[in-house]
């Protein structure tokens, strides 16, 4: 009996320290039709290393321009174990997208801001094309569903460097009357949700 609490206590003790490597998919945006997927692999016994992507496909939602493909590298400091509990990190995006800002989200005239003219536009026929790189922090928690099953909820805060050219709906004319790319930055909420993972490893 002894040696036999001995090695399952053993196969535990490897167990925690293993490699492991889970596939995840995000829960909160499959029904509008975002999706959200990627691999988190353990370092060690703390650290973990995920890999995402986000994409939104919509030439169109709800009458915006919403059209988003980013790629996220993040690392993860879990308090107790990797894949257990609270955790905190760190991470890395780029993004390529065709979006209505929603600031555009109105029938306002368009004042360009080059030059603080208001212009023959109104907001809502305009959009924007371009790419950003955005740094932030993220905070969750983790916490096993089933044998091989865990859910992570996490929610993520950051900058967003943007770099864009406007553009008119239907005749594809620039609105604005910056020569290259616009830039703008802002801090934004840009991650975020409700992951299910499986072990793969």
């Amino acid at each position: 009996m002894i040696n036999m609490h001995a090695q399952e206590n053993q196969t535990l003790e490897n167990d925690s320290k293993s490699e492991k490597l889970y596939i995840k998919g995000n829960a909160l945006l499959i029904p509008i039709g975002i999706v959200n997927a990627g691999l988190e692999y353990q370092l060690n016994n703390k650290f973990t290393l995920q890999g995402d992507v986000l994409i939104s496909p919509w030439k169109s939602f709800a009458g915006h321009e919403a059209q988003i493909y980013m790629g996220t590298i993040e690392g993860r400091y879990y308090f107790k174990e990797a894949f257990k509990g609270w955790h905190i990190g760190g991470n890395v995006s780029f993004g390529t997208y065709i979006v209505q800002k929603p600031n555009y989200w109105n029938d306002n005239v368009y004042v360009d801001a080059q030059v603080g003219i208001p212009s023959q536009y109104i907001n809502s026929q305009l959009y924007q094309k371009g790419f950003s790189f955005l740094f932030g922090v993220e905070a969750g928690y983790q916490f096993r569903l089933a044998d091989n099953w865990n859910m992570d909820i996490f929610a993520g805060v950051g900058t967003s460097q943007d770099f864009y050219k406007g553009y008119v709906r239907g005749t594809g004319a620039r609105y604005d009357s910056a020569d290259g790319f616009n830039r703008s930055g802002e801090i934004i909420p840009y991650r975020g949700g409700v992951m299910i993972s499986y072990r793969l490893k």
